[in-house]
């Protein structure tokens, strides 16, 4: 389908990109070169592993703290969706229209007449179930973002906030689009109810428990016993996943999305594609994060992987 093919090609962009920083060195020759990998830098980094910010132009950088932006839209963009999937599947409503158009647009359509051995795993309640967690996971990242989180004045680039912006309106679109657009398949809702919504709703509870305590973690650095923000500088942060990766929150934002595909059937191919874009864009944003510690800190726990434990 089209959204598979797109989210494949991210994948591989950012996967082109690990590669292309684990070179090092190497791809900083001269000339267009130069330029080239410098750019290239500049769109990768962000916050504390940003170098030489101060030569980009201001208009090109925001502050790091409109990350919360992404979780604003993506509540109000993936809640309204929520809520005509819901109308859909409990009130035997159709799609709006546009959302039928854009079922044709995307070449989804032609899954209203899936009769083979898997398509009983695309119906509206598996996706409804998606895209509550997705809702809930974004409603749990921006009061993160708003009353945990303590932000340095570390900036972005203009064109990761923008994609950022995209991505939130993008995946929910995604998992839209992941059922036929001829209203509710008529069964009740109990027997919809299948091992793998259990399965995947407890693998997302757990990981979204350890994402949320590792990033409490990282806030607690720069906080004072009371809860008074007294630094913005960076420390190696410990306990809970830290002990095993450097950046733990970044490995259960994958598990996240795992248990999505777990929920939505296990065969979905088309949010597979998704998963393997997360891997990817949090392997390098992990990367990064894990040379930074190294090179901030000579002490820095050498047993630590900086992505998947034991693993990457």
């Amino acid at each position: 389908s089209v959204l598979a093919t797109a989210w494949s090609l991210l994948a591989s962009a950012f996967l082109g990109a690990l590669a292309l920083l684990q070179q090092g060195p190497a791809m900083r020759r001269g000339g267009a070169d130069l330029e080239i990998a410098d750019l290239l830098q500049d769109l990768l980094r962000y916050g504390k592993t940003k170098r030489g910010s101060e030569r980009l132009p201001a208009w090109l950088q925001v502050p790091k703290r409109w990350f919360t932006h992404f979780y604003v839209v993506s509540v109000l963009w993936n809640g309204f969706l929520l809520i005509c999937l819901f109308r859909a599947e409990f009130l035997g409503e159709s799609l709006p229209s546009w959302i039928q158009n854009m079922h044709h647009a995307l070449g989804r359509d032609s899954q209203r007449k899936d009769t083979g051995k898997y398509s009983r795993y695309y119906n509206h309640f598996s996706a409804l179930l998606v895209l509550l967690l997705l809702w809930l996971h974004s409603c749990r990242r921006l009061a993160e973002c708003l009353w945990t989180s303590v932000f340095s004045s570390g900036v972005i680039h203009i064109v990761q906030y923008c994609f950022g912006l995209g991505y939130y309106i993008a995946v929910g679109t995604t998992v839209l689009c992941q059922v036929p657009t001829n209203g509710r398949n008529g069964k009740k809702l109990s027997v919809q109810i299948c091992w793998y919504h259990i399965i995947g709703v407890m693998m997302y509870i757990w990981a979204s428990l350890h994402q949320h305590r590792c990033l409490a973690i990282l806030a607690n650095l720069r906080k004072s016993r009371s809860g008074k923000v007294v630094s913005l500088s960076h420390s190696v942060p410990f306990g809970d996943w830290f002990e095993s990766v450097s950046c733990p929150h970044y490995f259960a934002e994958l598990l996240i999305y795992i248990s999505m595909a777990i929920t939505l059937g296990i065969h979905n191919v088309t949010w597979w594609c998704v998963v393997m874009y997360v891997l990817f864009n949090q392997a390098l944003a992990a990367v990064l994060c894990h040379e930074f510690y190294q090179k901030n800190f000579s002490s820095y726990p050498k047993h630590r992987k900086a992505f998947i434990p034991l693993v990457f």
